[in-house]
């Protein structure tokens, strides 16, 4: 089986590396392509303006793995390695294992589930693994749970076009309550633009930002995280809000937004 890696860490991240090297002793032919540097939270960006630039990647991962650098994005890497440099489809494309949770609303920005999502928007099976921590080196016990995971997917396909986007408590294995099937949940953001100046004394504004609020309902990925569970939430790239079209078209005949009220032709 072959197996497409990705992620918005880097190339030279020790979570993509942790991902590949379980792997890569197995019945599996790696492939890792990767940013050259940090690109996180660039959500599904492409680079259209520049060309990318590719580089092999030697003596870093195990033996038998090979490995790119792209100076793109992660959409761009994923893209890139499907279309050019890779003889053929992979069977599967995993993005991670990031350095942070990608809970609830932080999908939308999150470079790892972009990456993944490109992956199962070209028809490929394609999951996301996140390790709930910015500051742990320890991605042992996600590993783990990847090498399960990816064994389950390659016995049992995923649903055409479906990404899994999984979270990884970063806690010791033997207190991880289990796995749960998710659905989003919430998360607000404090955001934080510190004003500086630059040495010609141009204004220039770096952005942070803090959680402040999370919508933590039963049967989120964000409730879950804090029960000590992993988690596993499907997603697909139709944004369609399904449930409001009938109420919206209501809206729309309400306030007479039709085809003949706005001069088009409607044959």
């Amino acid at each position: 089986m072959n197996i497409l890696i990705s992620n918005d860490d880097g190339i030279y991240s020790p979570g993509v590396k942790a991902l590949a090297d379980a792997l890569s002793d197995r019945d599996y032919q790696i492939t890792v392509v990767c940013p050259d540097r940090e690109r996180s939270a660039t959500g599904h960006a492409l680079t259209l303006q520049e060309p990318l630039r590719v580089d092999r990647i030697e003596n870093y991962f195990a033996p038998d793995v090979t490995a790119w650098a792209c100076s793109g994005t992660p959409a761009d890497t994923v893209k890139l390695a499907l279309d050019a440099l890779l003889p053929e489809l992979p069977d599967l494309v995993l993005s991670g294992i990031n350095r942070g949770a990608n809970l609830g609303t932080d999908v939308l920005y999150s470079g790892t589930v972009s990456a993944a999502m490109e992956g199962a928007m070209e028809g490929v099976p394609s999951v996301a693994f996140s390790l709930t921590s910015f500051t742990s080196m320890d991605f042992s016990a996600a590993a783990e749970f990847a090498q399960v995971l990816v064994k389950a997917v390659c016995l049992n396909n995923l649903p055409p076009r479906t990404l899994l986007n999984v979270n990884i408590p970063a806690i010791a294995a033997p207190d991880i309550c289990g796995v749960v099937l998710t659905r989003l949940g919430i998360r607000r953001y404090r955001d934080i633009f510190e004003k500086r100046i630059d040495p010609r004394g141009k204004i220039y504004y770096w952005l942070a930002g803090e959680v402040v609020d999370e919508e933590a309902a039963p049967g989120t990925d964000v409730q879950a995280i804090k029960d000590n569970y992993i988690t596993i939430t499907p997603l697909k790239n139709d944004l369609t809000a399904d449930s409001s079209l009938e109420i919206t078209q209501k809206w729309l005949t309400a306030n007479q937004l039709t085809a003949k009220s706005v001069g088009i032709r409607k044959d």
